[in-house]
């Protein structure tokens, strides 16, 4: 039986926040519409293939402006720490996958965030995958009020208007440095890190289970699922279901604990003829498969007074409804401000 691995997205499968989204809401005036209009921006560079851009360099963009509001790294560590939100049954799944399973964090979040949700679930960083920031330097003070000028005239600005001010008039300034040196781990950054740990492991792509939901998963969602490894959604957006072999929709990871341990145990394709089972009739894939009896009992109690969740291998038939399903629960769990977001 060849090794297997488990790699897992942070915000969304295991967490519920958005963490740069959050501290420009907390932090700059008008921060969650600001954080928008550049995660928007960030969308259609991506959907033109821009030079040397990636998913998930929104967070490159936001930089100079958090530290022209007055963050630091250990006000983003403080902040992210305290304002830490799981997804229901997160800290179990992620205990239980190192345990029993290779298991790896890949995320775009930033390292002072990534940092305070290992120390919270005891999770180990050195198996984390992250956005490294440092807002330990200093800017002027003209170049902090040009910053928070330009915040005010992204928010009012169009496309053009913005693209002149990230690729013109920021890189002319000493600030420009935050973003130089702050190196993303998302899109393609998220392959790369799985191919680092393929390598250190000594693993095979097929023996990966990646568990993603957003735009900055598309490129290891694809890698792995192209490459016969188990490529999942958790209650993920367009993006994610596109390039998904399964789709879960679930308020609790304890599904995402069943999955790991039939993965992990015997194979992909044992994986998914549960999951075939199961979306026809749960009760006889509980009864017939070989199954975990403490998390099958764990997912009778998790449920017993609610709708199960939806576990289904996607194809052209299933799409629309699953996504639509998808999109209602990660707006339910993680809210709209932030659901909504790629």
């Amino acid at each position: 039986m060849i090794k297997k691995a488990f790699i897992t997205d942070c915000e969304g499968p295991v967490s519920l926040n958005d963490n740069a989204y959050e501290l420009c809401k907390e932090f700059i005036p008008d921060g969650d519409e600001f954080f928008k209009v550049v995660s928007s921006f960030d969308d259609y560079l991506v959907s033109i293939n821009h030079e040397n851009y990636n998913a998930g360099d929104t967070l490159k963009l936001i930089a100079p402006f958090l530290k022209a509001y007055g963050l630091n790294n250990e006000k983003i560590f403080d902040f992210s720490k305290k304002n830490l939100s799981l997804v229901n049954g997160a800290k179990e799944t992620m205990d239980y996958a190192k345990k029993n399973i290779i298991s790896y964090i890949v995320s775009t979040s930033y390292g002072q965030y990534i940092e305070s949700l290992s120390n919270n679930i005891n999770f180990p960083f050195q198996n984390t995958f992250y956005t490294s920031l440092s807002l330990d330097c200093s800017i002027t003070v003209d170049e902090k009020n040009l910053l928070l000028s330009f915040k005010d005239e992204i928010l009012n600005g169009d496309f053009n208007r913005n693209y002149e001010i990230f690729f013109k008039e920021i890189p002319k300034l000493k600030a420009y440095k935050i973003i130089e040196s702050t190196e993303t781990i998302g899109g393609l950054g998220k392959k790369i890190a799985i191919e680092k740990i393929i390598a250190k492991e000594d693993l095979l792509a097929k023996g990966i289970m990646y568990v993603g939901d957003s735009i900055t998963d598309v490129e290891p969602l694809r890698f792995v699922r192209e490459n016969e490894g188990l490529a999942i959604s958790f209650n993920g957006n367009e993006f994610a279901l596109k390039e998904s072999e399964v789709v879960v929709v679930s308020d609790d990871t304890i599904v995402t604990s069943i999955l790991l341990d039939l993965f992990g145990r015997y194979n992909k394709n044992y994986c998914l003829e549960f999951i075939k089972i199961y979306s026809d009739d749960p009760q006889k894939a509980f009864e017939n498969l070989r199954m975990n009896f403490s998390l099958m009992d764990k997912f009778r109690e998790v449920f017993k007074d609610k709708k199960i969740p939806i576990i289904a291998i996607i194809d052209d038939d299933n799409f629309d409804y699953l996504l639509e399903k998808s999109m209602e629960m990660r707006k339910k769990i993680r809210g709209n401000g932030i659901g909504e977001l790629s």
